[in-house]
């Protein structure tokens, strides 16, 4: 199982990275993948721990796949890498093993601490359209337009019929961003 996460690192200076990312399910605790090259990647492998934010702002994730990355975030009492303040629940994790590979190695992590911050209210199909629509932004010089543009007009059916005004603000990024990067 992969589930989709907000993952925040740091460097060896301390300074935090926060990066959307499909984490996978191990018996334990879960697998961090990320490609080469990247600052997770390079994090993981300086300061081998990492924080798992379990979000529900639909905003989150587009903005972090469209440049917005400044979203606030708290220290833990732990001294981990600081979690998200929207959280509503994080995961503290440890790198106890390293599978390397030439283009995604895998960090092998147990989970040392978790925390709730929030109640989980619910799903919204507009915040999973805005989740999936992110996805496909990551992938606009992999996939052709033809199949970014129909996987929009689908995902816009959930957008125009459950939005909230977060959800929408979040589509209209993912949009821009499409519409730039095909002009």
């Amino acid at each position: 199982m992969i589930r989709e996460v907000v993952v925040t690192t740091i460097n060896e200076r301390g300074e935090p990275h926060i990066a959307p990312l499909g984490i996978i399910e191990e018996r334990d605790g879960w697998v961090i993948a990320p490609f080469r090259p990247s600052t997770t990647l390079d994090n993981l492998v300086s300061v081998p721990f990492a924080v798992v934010n379990y979000i529900d702002d639909a905003r989150i994730f587009a903005g972090l796949v469209t440049g917005r990355r400044d979203w606030p975030l708290e220290l833990g009492a732990s001294g981990w890498p600081p979690r998200l303040a929207a959280a509503l629940a994080h995961a503290e994790l440890r790198v106890v093993e390293v599978e390397d590979h030439k283009e995604r190695p895998r960090f092998h992590c147990k989970i040392e601490r978790s925390e709730n911050h929030a109640p989980f209210q619910g799903l919204n199909r507009a915040a999973n359209a805005v989740l999936e629509g992110a996805i496909l932004i990551t992938r606009l010089r992999l996939l052709p337009r033809e199949k970014i543009d129909a996987e929009i007009a689908y995902l816009k059916i959930a957008i125009d019929k459950t939005a909230g005004p977060a959800e929408r603000e979040a589509w209209e990024w993912l949009i821009e961003a499409r519409d730039k990067f095909y002009r």
